[in-house]
């Protein structure tokens, strides 16, 4: 097995990780961070298929690296939206399917 198998491999392991992260946790931090372990996973996956030719193409490489910023922009908007969401209803997890009807139309109909 080359290297740029390994990477790939790899790449696909966090993809993994992160989609199992993203579908079986509740916390919102926690899935924050599934979904960035996806991200990075799909970018070292790119970057391991982009350098299979040989040569270093400079066109995935600046796209990795343009995917790299976004998901950085993305990462800092979800976690101050997490942290909005926490100060509002005092928790940082996400409702299960039982608590969605719980909410404030709902609370306003029962008094």
């Amino acid at each position: 097995m080359s290297a740029l198998d390994f990477f790939a491999l790899t790449g696909a392991a966090l993809v993994g990780l992160g989609s199992y992260g993203l579908i079986a946790i509740r916390h919102l931090l926690r899935q924050i961070i599934a979904f960035n372990l996806i991200g990075s996973g799909l970018f070292l996956f790119f970057g391991a298929v982009a350098a299979r030719g040989g040569d270093s193409d400079p066109v995935p490489q600046a796209l990795i690296i343009t995917g790299i910023v976004v998901a950085l922009s993305a990462s800092a908007l979800a976690v101050g939206l997490a942290v909005v969401q926490a100060e509002a209803s005092g928790h940082a997890e996400l409702p299960d399917g039982d608590d969605a009807s719980d909410g404030p139309d709902d609370a306003q109909d029962a008094t």
